[in-house]
């Protein structure tokens, strides 16, 4: 199946035609275009007479229905083979009743499948950028690492501290002393033991994005096999809330495999499919499924959560959970005139007038008056700011992800006369070059609370990942603030917490602008739906109930 054949059965019906119409329809030179229209004719699905000299005109006369024959190819492809090989074959140019027709019959193949296996096949917009604990800074990541790896503890909203890979722990002033459950195991079968911690731990403290945050640890010792003593002389209140993000995830490489210990195990991982098996000597609760399956889709294709026995049909409900929150970030010590205050609190001002609107831009995003600390922050509020003269534009950043609300910003902000220019950047490169993050004067960033917000924050703060971190590494009234959290008990971070917002809002270099909402729709015979990490399920707990023929 060829896209440019199925495309210029769309855009060009029988007649006479100019060959540069033809390349252009198929956006290809007149060279390629004569080609292929020769290989077509030889294949027998047209017969093409060349209209004599340029811009003369050309008669195309179609012998088949190219549509009707690529589309029984697909479905035939859909029933028989695996969903990820026909997959690529939705983003052809079809007719929107030919497109539906794919759609509702590609789509049965999701869902929880139970068979000799239980499976539950998602569909999945966007591959996954990593697997790798230190390396998952975006959301998607970050949660499929939460199913294939553990931490030594776990820290709920909160703030409360469960243990995990660790039994129990001592703590003193400055150190902890941390006690491994027994016969925890890899996924290749090796025994976990606090030299593979130690490996971890050491590996992520010295990480470029994580030394800041990990810079009060000075060692790490081996005390016994099942044993070993975190020290931090000068004191770090918040040692165990650091073991417990999911970048201190424990795990072992091997050659070219990241071993975990979590329930699940990576079975399979390429563009097309991602696939977790259940870890059947999991040292924890076995998942009631056996396989769970991300497969890459169109991005119109909707993701729910269905049982595939289901009609497409069957009554859906939506999950809703808190999503994280969208600030304006503003690169304050960049050398244009965004690094001048009264620049900023004029934009400030500005975006605050207009923050009532979001709403309408998207219906998931609640405009947000009062901050990043969702019922802890005060309420906002700024008053009329003389307009400064810009001489020349501001360079704002646009990444496919917030789209959207970034060209509403920029609207909003050329309406008051303040020239912009806009910076495409991708959104891997959004997440992991920070030299293209600060290449611009401001933008648009989505962050989300792993689960505590009261430590999410302060992560938020310092982590080398973080867009706003280098922007604080420069500033040292930021910098003092945050030495206090080294000294802070946990339970008084809000205060703590409260202040530094404050000062950032203050300073106009960040602006809160909306809180998320997410909503994953689930067919009703999907049991134990459980929202964990980042706002997503936990498919750890997730099953239907079977159907069981009574005699």
């Amino acid at each position: 199946m060829e896209k440019h054949l199925l495309t210029l059965w769309r855009e060009v019906p029988s007649g006479n035609i100019k060959q540069e119409e033809l390349a252009k329809v198929l956006d290809l030179s007149l060279k390629q275009t004569a080609r292929y229209i020769q290989k077509w004719a030889i294949e027998g699905w047209l017969t093409f007479t060349s209209g004599r000299g340029r811009g003369n005109l050309s008669t195309l006369n179609w012998l088949k229905n190219v549509e009707t024959i690529f589309e029984e190819q697909v479905t035939k492809m859909i029933e028989e083979a695996p969903v990820e090989l026909s997959s690529k074959y939705l983003v052809l140019d079809w007719s929107p009743d030919s497109k539906l027709r794919l759609m509702n019959k590609f789509r049965s193949k999701f869902g929880y499948v139970q068979t000799t296996n239980d499976k539950l096949v998602i569909p999945k917009r966007n591959p996954f950028l990593t697997i790798h604990p230190l390396e998952a800074a975006d959301v998607s990541s970050a949660s499929l690492v939460a199913n294939l790896f553990n931490r030594l503890v776990t820290v709920d909203e909160q703030g409360v501290i469960a243990p995990e890979l660790a039994h129990s722990w001592d703590i003193t002033p400055i150190n902890i002393r941390m006690y491994l459950k027994k016969d925890i195991k890899f996924h290749d079968g090796s025994i976990l033991t606090a030299k593979d911690v130690i490996v971890c731990l050491n590996k992520l403290r010295n990480y470029p994005q994580y030394r800041e945050l990990w810079k009060p640890i000075k060692n790490i010792n081996v005390v016994a096999p099942l044993v070993l003593d975190i020290y931090f002389p000068d004191g770090c209140s918040y040692c165990l809330q650091m073991l417990g993000t999911m970048n201190a995830s424990i795990y072992k490489e091997n050659n070219t495999e990241v071993l975990g210990t979590g329930c699940f195990y990576l079975e399979d991982n390429n563009e097309k499919k991602t696939t977790l098996a259940a870890f059947k000597e999991y040292f924890g609760e076995r998942p009631l499924l056996d396989v769970v399956e991300f497969v890459q889709v169109p991005k119109e294709f909707d993701v729910v959560y269905r049982s595939s026995v289901q009609e497409e049909t069957h009554t859906t409900f939506q999950v809703e959970s808190d999503f994280g929150f969208g600030v304006v970030i503003m690169n304050s010590f960049r050398n244009t005139s965004i690094q001048h205050k009264e620049v900023r609190d004029y934009l400030h001002y500005i975006i605050a007038k207009n923050r009532h609107e979001i709403n309408q831009v998207d219906s998931r995003k609640l405009p947000n008056h009062h901050g990043c600390l969702i019922g802890e922050s005060k309420s906002l509020t700024i008053s009329e700011v003389k307009k400064p003269i810009f001489s020349e534009p501001l360079v704002l950043k646009l990444v496919d992800y917030t789209e959207n609300t970034t060209m509403w910003l920029k609207n909003i902000l050329e309406q008051e006369g303040i020239p912009i220019v806009t910076k495409r950047v991708s959104f891997k490169d959004t997440v992991f070059n920070n030299e293209e993050n600060e290449d611009v004067d401001l933008f648009i960033h989505e962050e989300v609370f792993e689960l505590n917000q009261n430590f999410s924050f302060f992560y938020f703060l310092l982590n080398g990942y973080s867009k706003l971190a280098s922007i604080l590494k420069k500033d040292t009234k930021s910098n003092s603030y945050l030495e206090e959290y080294l000294h802070t008990p946990f339970e008084k971070w809000t205060a703590l917490n409260l202040k530094v917002e404050k000062e950032l809002v203050e300073n106009s270099i960040i602006i809160p602008i909306y809180y998320c909402k997410r909503q994953i729709p689930f067919t009703k015979d999907l049991m134990n739906i459980q929202i964990k990490h980042f706002g997503y399920v936990d498919f750890s707990k997730l099953w239907v109930r079977p159907k069981i023929e009574e005699v």
